[in-house]
């Protein structure tokens, strides 16, 4: 938990971000304060910095994380330029967030052609393809390594069923392709295996790469009320994808859970287009807002400040434009903060 402050209110990292990163996290400190939620912010910039020719987090910004233990971070632009990594990698690296968790489902006042998506996405994002082991053999071949180890492979696992578990999930399913990379994703589902034995009240099975995402858009209900853990590079694709299902990154929450730290954020785009016009939806932000509150113990806020954005979207009277409506950003968070009234 974070630590608390003489007047009894937890302190928490936020990272605005770039974009309308600002504008989004104005709404989420806005809608805090009319509920109530005993957060004080700790605003820190995390333009990375060239140390040794590497992409850092600035001093500042990783104390203020590794003090608070939860942050909240707006979209990031990576710099463009040589040397810079994408800073939202670089995050994951420096406080070893070693699962990234995407709940979708529907959202009532939304139409999509789905209305019954409802499962969780928790996805390893320490390894995998996105290693980073890449060289080239010689001109015109290059050779990039897939790294899974037993250690991360059973931490995510653990993780997967610790969630079901807490959330009433009554399903943890293992998603790969032990079929054809025996030796890497076997080795995967093999730590998903032996864990499931540890949780002898939540059922497990597990089902290859391509046929999850054949059954997934035929009918979301094969997978409803499922907690959905699986290697990097396969949660990456199938977490947008499941998005997509909803309405798009715009409307999806997103988590990103370590031992020592954990950061919630919106993972849509910085739109730099329409930053500063207060035309921005945040949505993303604020519902993963509330995945930051539960983590927290906080759940009487979290239902209370759900149900007012739910409500609102649902309603359908003031929404921004990307749903549908006229409303400005501050305009939705206002009638966020009547329902909340």
């Amino acid at each position: 938990m974070p630590p608390k402050d003489a007047s009894g209110n937890y302190t928490v990292t936020l990272i605005p971000g770039d974009g309308i990163g600002p504008e989004i996290s104005e709404s989420v400190k806005q809608v805090f304060k009319a509920a109530e939620v005993p957060i004080q912010w700790e605003e820190v910039d995390v333009t990375p910095v060239l140390r040794e020719g590497k992409t850092v987090i600035p001093d500042a910004a990783l104390h203020s994380v590794n003090k608070n233990k939860v942050a909240l971070k707006g979209p990031l632009a990576t710099p463009i330029g040589k040397g810079h990594v994408s800073l939202n990698l670089t995050l994951r690296r420096t406080f070893n967030l070693f699962a990234n968790v995407r709940p979708c489902k529907s959202v009532s006042g939304y139409k999509t052609a789905y209305d019954n998506v409802n499962t969780v996405l928790i996805r390893e994002n320490t390894e995998g393809e996105y290693s980073g082991i890449e060289h080239e053999v010689v001109d015109g071949v290059v050779q990039s390594i897939k790294l899974i180890t037993q250690e991360a492979s059973e931490r995510c696992a653990r993780y997967a069923f610790d969630y079901a578990r807490q959330s009433g999930r009554g399903r943890v399913t293992a998603v790969h392709k032990a079929n054809i990379m025996k030796l890497s994703d076997g080795l995967f589902l093999n730590a998903c295996q032996e864990v499931a034995k540890e949780y002898p009240d939540v059922k497990f099975n597990d089902v290859l790469l391509d046929r999850a995402c054949l059954r997934i858009v035929q009918d979301p209900a094969n997978y409803a009320d499922t907690v959905m853990v699986m290697p990097n590079l396969y949660g990456d694709i199938l977490s947008d994808m499941c998005a997509g299902l909803i309405g798009g990154l715009g409307l999806t929450p997103s988590g990103n859970i370590g031992r020592g730290a954990s950061i919630f954020e919106s993972v849509h785009g910085t739109a730099p287009d329409i930053a500063g016009k207060d035309m921005a939806n945040p949505t993303a932000l604020l519902l993963s807002s509330i995945m930051m509150l539960r983590h927290m113990g906080l759940e009487d806020k979290a239902v209370r400040i759900e149900k007012a954005i739910l409500g609102t979207i649902a309603e359908g009277k003031v929404l921004t434009g990307d749903l549908g409506g006229r409303a400005s950003c501050s305009g939705f968070t206002q009638e966020i903060i009547r329902k909340l009234q």
